[in-house]
């Protein structure tokens, strides 16, 4: 999610929908996710047009999940607490039915995030949204990349994504220069290539697992609507990108740039946002 893009598109996503849609449902995220990053995730949610929570208790986690739009999985920064609220909302989450996104940070270099990560692959994830190291580390095709940075290009984590996305039977979107999103229905897969964002996206702290948090109130929203779930992750990946091309044509550095970005989530209209991407449908 660094490259601008031309505006064009050969896909059926119709994202100026999608983001209409989430902005009138105002969906409402759960987020058990890294303390690292909490701040800019709620304020990315309210500026985009959703709701956040960051309700991650033992004792309250698996509650909130069952009456919210979307859940948000994020193991950047695990406590033996919050672990036991992610087993909590993961496990409520698949009772009622509430789509909940994996974003497997780190995944590979570290034991006990891998082994959570890998080990929630088989609870029904409607999305898992990851660079390319941690998508390969998360299918068990590499050891991962150097912390939280990718060491690998998305090209190659194409196959290992559509691996995910066979097992848990969700979307699987990798983040990079460009996004690609990967899906399987009735044995057909799709591959939708995002080309959105600016470079500087990469200087702020928390820009990926914010989008993490999007793609469930996109989820959330797009469910309600009867919305495929493909669709929504593509959408939450595009209204991302668009709002960072946005700030990188007024920002000089990653301070007004962070700040240009939440700005733009808000301000950009569903048309702007859809005209400022490229999108191409694709079979892998």
């Amino acid at each position: 999610m660094s490259a601008p893009g031309s505006g064009s598109s050969s896909s059926s996503v119709d994202v100026a929908r999608l983001v209409s849609v989430m902005r009138r449902t105002e969906p409402l995220v759960h987020c058990l996710t890294n303390s690292v990053v909490r701040q800019i995730t709620a304020d990315v949610l309210l500026a985009a047009g959703a709701a956040p929570a960051m309700v991650d208790h033992p004792e309250e986690a698996g509650d909130f999940a069952a009456i919210a739009s979307g859940v948000l999985i994020n193991v950047g920064n695990p406590t033996s607490e919050q672990v036991e609220g992610m087993h909590a909302a993961v496990a409520s989450a698949r009772e009622h039915g509430t789509p909940w996104v994996l974003d497997p940070v780190a995944v590979g270099a570290l034991t006990l995030r891998t082994r959570l990560a890998t080990g929630w692959l088989d609870h029904g994830p409607a999305a898992i949204r990851a660079n390319a190291s941690e998508t390969i580390a998360l299918a068990g095709a590499g050891a991962g990349g150097r912390g939280v940075d990718s060491t690998h290009d998305v090209d190659v984590a194409l196959a290992p994504a559509l691996l995910l996305a066979e097992r848990t039977g969700g979307v699987v979107a990798v983040t990079g220069p460009r996004d690609v999103v990967v899906s399987t229905t009735a044995g057909s897969t799709t591959a939708t290539w995002i080309t959105s964002g600016h470079p500087l996206l990469q200087r702020v702290i928390g820009t990926g697992c914010a989008l993490g948090a999007l793609t469930a109130a996109y989820l959330g929203a797009a469910r309600a609507a009867s919305i495929p779930d493909h669709d929504a992750v593509v959408a939450a990946h595009a209204h991302a990108g668009a709002a960072g091309s946005a700030a990188g044509r007024v920002a000089a550095g990653p301070g007004l740039f962070s700040v240009a970005w939440l700005d733009a989530l808000y301000t950009l209209s569903p048309e702007e946002i859809a005209d400022s991407v490229t999108l191409l449908d694709a079979t892998p």
